[in-house]
């Protein structure tokens, strides 16, 4: 064990601290809490109309072609990996409708996919932290769609590197053109941009 790196129970022990202080701030404290390998991470997701309207739309036009066991979810709870010490929210999953049962957080290898919409407060946490940290908690399937510029990404394909899991493949899209998700294929045309 590296010199500096904490004994395991304290490992467990902190990220147990970390994830009840995020927990009891939900529905406080403007934003989003969610775990890293580097803490907590705050992202105040000001609440603007092009974040929600494209988390909407993406909803909406996955729920249209992905079968009826499956369903584009938004909201609680998060998907969690304590075995890495990680809890995120992503803004979309995509997951079948059976893997949702039980209480407390989903677990992040139930998920499809995993869809991001890049916030103007914190777009790192989506194109660096989240990049990162989805394919070390076994998520598939990473879209990525950032209204600033009109552009996104998929990252599918996990394979392992000599600083952990990472997404092998990437496609990149503007808006306007269709994109896969998974299985499936949706329209990115009308999305809506920042400051539009």
């Amino acid at each position: 064990m590296p010199e500096n790196e904490p004994i395991p129970w304290a490992r467990t022990h902190t990220y147990r601290a970390m994830r009840d202080f995020v927990q009891g701030l939900d529905d406080t404290v403007p934003g989003r809490f969610e775990i890293t390998r580097e803490g907590i991470v705050h992202d105040l997701r000001t609440p603007v109309g092009p974040h929600a309207l494209t988390a909407l739309h993406l909803r909406k036009r996955l729920e249209r072609v992905i079968p009826e066991a499956f369903v584009a979810h938004t909201g609680v709870p998060d998907v969690e990996d304590e075995t890495e010490r990680i809890m995120r929210r992503p803004d979309i999953m995509v997951i079948a409708e059976a893997d949702m049962e039980g209480d407390g957080s989903f677990d992040p290898r139930t998920l499809v996919a995993a869809v991001e919409i890049v916030s103007c407060s914190n777009p790192d946490n989506d194109w660096v932290s989240k990049l990162r940290d989805y394919p070390l908690m076994g998520i598939p399937v990473y879209a990525v769609f950032d209204p600033r510029t009109g552009t996104g990404a998929v990252l599918t394909d996990i394979h392992p590197t000599s600083d952990g899991p990472r997404y092998a493949t990437r496609k990149d899209f503007v808006y306007g053109e269709d994109v896969t998700i998974a299985d499936w294929t949706i329209s990115t045309e009308e999305l809506p941009l920042y400051g539009s």
